[in-house]
């Protein structure tokens, strides 16, 4: 099996799917199965780190460029939320991530929008937004409206 998951990783799926159902437990690649578990929670964090980077890139724009808001701006804010509560549905252990991630996802977030708008020195060091509302389906930034 260590062959098959270096030469053809989808083989070695099916191949550690079937070992598992029919619970030929001996059989498995335990390295690689464990490795591969492991990376699937690494992998609905990086998920929601990026919706959330995603997400607060966007609301930046929308704030501080207020004369470019468009409704391509309000799909990714509307999408990257809901992306964030379905993997937090699928995920319910994950609930306080986002919490631990926003500063992180900000400074990414406002390193991007500094390239995509050319304001270099117009966004603030520390994410401005609190977590409850970055994820409220109806708030934007600087508008003091709610959507919906």
């Amino acid at each position: 099996m260590n062959e098959t998951y270096s030469a053809d990783f989808n083989l070695w799926i099916d191949q550690t799917a079937q070992l598992l159902r029919e619970r030929r437990w001996h059989e498995l690649d335990m390295t690689h199965l464990i490795e591969e578990v492991e990376d699937l929670g690494k992998s609905e964090r990086r998920g929601i780190a990026s919706q959330l980077t995603r997400l607060l890139l966007h609301l930046l724009k929308w704030q501080y460029q207020p004369q470019r808001r468009s409704d391509s701006w309000l799909d990714s804010i509307t999408d990257a939320r809901t992306q964030i509560e379905l993997a937090i549905a699928d995920s319910p252990s994950l609930k306080n991530y986002p919490t631990k991630q926003l500063e992180e996802s900000y400074q990414r977030a406002r390193r991007q929008a500094a390239k995509q708008t050319s304001i270099e020195s117009g966004f603030p060091e520390a994410c401005p937004y609190p977590l409850e509302l970055v994820l409220d389906e109806d708030w934007l930034p600087d508008s003091n409206h709610r959507l919906g």
